[in-house]
């Protein structure tokens, strides 16, 4: 029989020949990931812990990132008994504040694996879809059970097939590419579901555009959103010093059935809005010309890359951003930020007026740097526009690319970047 993706990855974990949607499957992930929440998390089995640990030293990745560095006594006291926890039980893969986006940093160290399971306490886990993995959010509890036994329980996914033809024009970028197809399919659209993304259109996207997909997988209710492996995986794995016997490649069969399947030309893609207060709340730029900001958002797990500040930094290079918007540069790691400085990306976007952040998510979730007051609005590259998403209920907040970002930080209000470049 002709497995999807999902089907042939959970199959293969779970010992079985085959698996069909709907089967509960029960699997060993290689890793789970937990944030600023692992205090809560091993909050909840703190007996467990003292008389069992953990079941190993390196299934749990944590990634101090949401609050970085903390910004009250309650956020400092959560780290240090996290990092108390990392130290106690030799936890491999821990990673301070400073380091980055837990997103960012996992597929920078090569833990999400082609054909491997990786979930994660943070529902953009999805994003190493992009790496050929099958990637997704689990919740605390759960969590916490997988630091104790290793193994969880999850749902074989029906799959939607979505065939990508064509190249994204100049001035259009992934971001405008998946807010395109989440308008499209709306926020419960693939629901519980599994993406493929097929077509001579996959080739077209850098692996930096294909995290960016990934990543608001879960903005359309997807379990996962997943790229096939190619030579653009594999580079970046060997870059991360990850050895191709260490993983097996998994894809679908070509007859596999899906529950659907969406044709989308990129050429047709044209730069676009996420407007208050939901994802699939999708508007080209053209009907918003002239809509008021205030404050720029650059940066976080969705485009906090080298590319998107390159994109930034490209159309700001020389000028100066409005002086009634402030624009926050949020890069999503060490490592990105330090390219950035050596290409002079950084110093571009400070002399353009950006206000530079450490990596980490910081004011995506409201946290602080970047709160929005009542009546602001801000455009940002995030993944989310809920309403108080930004630490204000009474803000609005608008998604787009890094390249609208820039154009409108320009502008003090909405603006086309095709009209820049």
């Amino acid at each position: 029989m002709a497995l999807t993706f999902a089907e042939r990855v959970l199959a293969r974990a779970a010992g079985k020949q085959r698996v069909v949607p709907g089967e509960i499957v029960v699997v060993h992930p290689a890793h789970v990931l937990s944030h600023d929440n692992t205090a809560a998390i091993i909050g909840k089995i703190t007996d467990e812990l003292d008389r069992y640990g953990v079941v190993s030293p390196d299934l749990h990745v944590v990634v101090l990132d949401h609050v970085a560095p903390a910004a009250s006594e309650k956020t400092a006291t959560n780290h240090r008994k996290v990092r108390a926890y990392a130290e106690r039980f030799g936890l491999r893969h821990f990673f301070d504040v400073g380091e980055g986006i837990c997103h960012q940093v996992v597929v920078e160290n090569g833990l999400a694996l082609p054909g491997t399971i990786v979930v994660g306490s943070d529902s953009h886990t999805c994003s190493y879809g992009a790496m050929g993995c099958f990637s997704t959010g689990i919740d605390r509890t759960e969590a916490a059970a997988l630091l104790l036994t290793g193994r969880t329980w999850l749902r074989v996914p029906h799959t939607v097939k979505v065939v990508l033809t064509g190249e994204l024009p100049a001035g259009v970028g992934a971001k405008d590419l998946v807010l395109s197809l989440i308008g499209q399919l709306g926020a419960d659209g693939a629901s519980y579901q599994a993406v493929e993304f097929h077509g001579p259109g996959v080739a077209t996207l850098d692996l930096e555009q294909r995290l960016t997909v990934s990543n608001m997988g879960v903005e359309m209710g997807a379990k996962i959103a997943v790229f096939p492996v190619d030579e653009l995986t594999r580079a970046a794995l060997a870059e991360a010093g990850v050895d191709e016997s260490s993983w097996e490649e998994a894809w679908a069969d070509e007859d596999a059935s899906y529950l659907s399947e969406v044709h989308l030309d990129l050429a047709q893609v044209v730069p676009v809005l996420a407007m208050p207060h939901t994802v699939d709340n999708v508007v080209p730029v053209s009907e918003q010309l002239g809509l008021e900001i205030h404050q720029a958002l650059l940066g976080t797990c969705t485009n906090g890359r080298l590319s998107d500040l390159a994109v930034a930094a490209d159309l700001l290079r020389g000028k100066r951003v409005h002086p009634g918007v402030r624009l926050l540069v949020l890069p999503a790691s060490r490592s990105v930020l330090r390219a950035a400085m050596d290409a002079g990306y950084v110093q571009d976007l400070i002399d353009a007026g950006g206000v530079l952040l450490p990596p980490g998510c910081g004011p995506c979730l409201g946290a602080h740097q970047g709160v929005l007051a009542p009546g602001e609005r801000c455009l940002s590259t995030a993944n989310r526009n809920f309403k108080g998403r930004m630490g204000c209920r009474e803000g609005e907040i608008v998604l787009a690319s890094p390249a609208t970002v820039a154009a409108s930080a320009l502008a003090g209000a909405v603006a086309d970047p095709r009209e820049l470049s």
